[in-house]
């Protein structure tokens, strides 16, 4: 007998390495079918992906997490199972209607469409788009249309669903839903709003963070240990959101220390995990260009709101604020030049599923056997289409339950 999900263990994690028992994952689909040359960059990829290859690595990824014992959720299952609420369905409906582009009549005439068709085919449209050719037909002229090709849309794919790390994390018992900066993700949010609303595996969890305040997105953010938060600020996440989360999760009893960490704001570092991810409980694997330049700002809750002191060396930091003598550092590859290759093919964005347990792309072998030489499990999957939108296993799941992490092993 299937468990009900409402009657399924509440969402809940504290760290990066206890044990991963729920996920949610999205399994490529028909918006990535829409990527084109012409809108791939604006679309954030690097490359347009042979989407059923993308699918095989998608399906051996969620296989090696079940074989783990991990409930894996899909996010478009659960964003059907969410818009079979009649409230949600109306909400979603008018999420995907952009009236400044539309203009009023079009966004009546898109808005009737999307509130006639079932959850299932409404869920299609929010994630793969909608074109002005597959829009039926309205009474009347309208000068939007005819001035727009067929194939250009009227509702944006959402291709970079497939990280669904970014767009919210669990921070203990309350999910954090991303404030996205960049223009074409802006509206994942409103998805994993409705999912996280009226979701039943969800229903009853708090937030811990709007998507409606300043950018925070999930990649740049670590939970290094129970109570430690870790926020990259850089291309991604600004100064004003880290210090808002920090505060959120400080009156929430969610952390008592965060430690703010700016990183180079490019497209080889738009996240916090690019650089460096969590693989045991006391060790990282990362990028050794940044070993000894990242620093870290640390914020604790005062008195007067929040105190900031710093910045000073992101180890040290990092150590003190776990209450651990030091991190244990695996780098990226083996050289400079290999470093730098794996470190742009996500060799640093690892998923733990288990202390000293992790997922990686196959592809980056030196990374790889440096942390088995270190006695970290690898689980290996191939990445060759997947990595075209420039992120890993850690990127591409959002841990929903993790068991807690017994004792920290001091170096």
């Amino acid at each position: 007998m299937t468990t009900p999900d409402a009657a399924k263990p509440a969402p809940r994690v504290d760290s990066e390495v206890g044990p991963l028992r729920a996920v949610l994952l999205h399994r490529p689909g028909n918006e990535l079918k829409r990527l084109t040359p012409r809108n791939n960059d604006q679309l954030l990829f690097d490359s347009i992906p042979w989407v059923d290859r993308a699918q095989d690595e998608h399906d051996r990824f969620a296989d090696v997490l079940t074989g783990r014992g991990v409930e894996v959720m899909l996010l478009a299952d659960t964003l059907v199972a969410a818009l079979a609420d009649e409230r949600a369905h109306a909400a979603a409906a008018t999420t995907a209607v952009n009236r400044r582009r539309l203009g009023e009549e079009l966004g009546d005439a898109l808005a009737s469409h999307l509130a006639t068709i079932d959850a299932k085919g409404l869920a299609d449209v929010l994630m793969g788009g909608l074109t002005f050719e597959e829009l039926p037909d309205a009474e009347g002229a309208s000068l939007v249309r005819k001035m727009h090709h067929p194939h250009d849309f009227v509702v944006d794919p959402l291709p970079n669903l497939l990280f669904t790390r970014d767009s919210s994390v669990w921070i203990g018992d309350r999910v954090a839903i991303a404030s996205l900066a960049m223009p074409a993700r802006a509206r994942e949010t409103a998805l994993l709003d409705l999912i996280y609303a009226y979701h039943p595996r969800f229903r009853s969890a708090g937030r811990a963070y709007g998507a409606h305040s300043a950018p925070v997105e999930g990649g740049d953010v670590l939970l290094l240990s129970p109570g430690v938060l870790a926020i990259g600020v850089g291309e991604r996440t600004t100064p004003a959101g880290a210090e808002s989360l920090a505060r959120s999760a400080f009156r929430d009893g969610l952390a008592h220390t965060v430690l703010a960490v700016p990183i180079a704001q490019d497209r080889a570092t738009m996240h916090l995990d690019t650089v460096c991810t969590m693989v045991d409980r006391d060790a990282v694997v990362m990028y050794p260009a940044v070993r000894d330049t990242l620093t870290a700002y640390t914020l604790r809750a005062s008195e007067d709101g929040v105190s900031v002191d710093g910045p000073t060396p992101f180890l040290e930091a990092a150590a003190a604020a776990m209450g651990i003598d030091r991190l244990r550092v695996i780098h990226t590859g083996l050289d400079p030049v290999t470093a730098e290759r794996e470190q742009w093919d996500d060799g640093n964005n690892t998923l733990a599923v288990a202390p000293g347990v992790v997922v990686a792309y196959e592809r980056n072998v030196e990374t790889n056997a440096r942390l088995e030489d270190a006695g970290v499990e690898v689980l290996r999957i191939s990445g060759s289409e997947l990595g075209t939108g420039r992120g890993g296993p850690r990127c591409m799941s959002c841990p929903v339950l993790r068991d807690p992490i017994v004792e920290v092993r001091l170096a």
